[in-house]
């Protein structure tokens, strides 16, 4: 497997979005700093976060997923945050399988210091921009 490059690319809206957040369990803690920018009023990045903070209690493959795609459900963009292992994860694959079932918008962003990744197998073969870590363009993205 090849690593994708950083691609760019813009689009402006005005309106709150909901947002679902797709990434590697073991990027938690970096996610965590992306849901504290958006409550920096320092950044104009703003959006409604969907998605799932708690893991939720069950070891019910079935009753997760139906958890899970109620969250997406409610949301019109996913952002798929990528890390060094992202593509190894088939939570997000089933995630970005989900989100695009349920139509909403999916952008794949690098967390903050990956600069080339591997990209889970769904956003390679749909063809989706790969963007670098930017909050301000995250902003104009979403």
């Amino acid at each position: 497997m090849l690593p994708h490059t950083i691609l760019s690319g813009y689009r402006s809206s005005t309106e709150k979005k909901r947002v679902f957040l797709s990434f590697a369990a073991e990027d938690k803690a970096q996610v965590q700093g992306l849901r504290l920018l958006k409550d920096n009023p320092k950044f104009e990045l703003d959006f409604y976060d969907e998605s799932v903070q708690v893991a939720v209690d069950s070891s019910n493959v079935d009753y997760i997923k139906r958890v899970i795609r109620e969250k997406i459900r409610r949301c019109s963009v996913t952002i798929c945050l990528i890390g060094a292992t992202t593509y190894k994860s088939q939570w997000v694959e089933w995630e970005l399988n989900t989100s695009r079932e349920e139509g909403n918008e999916i952008i794949v962003m690098a967390l903050k210091g990956i600069e080339s990744a591997v990209l889970p197998s769904f956003a390679k073969q749909s063809g989706l921009a790969f963007h670098a870590w930017d909050p301000s363009r995250l902003a104009t993205l979403i």
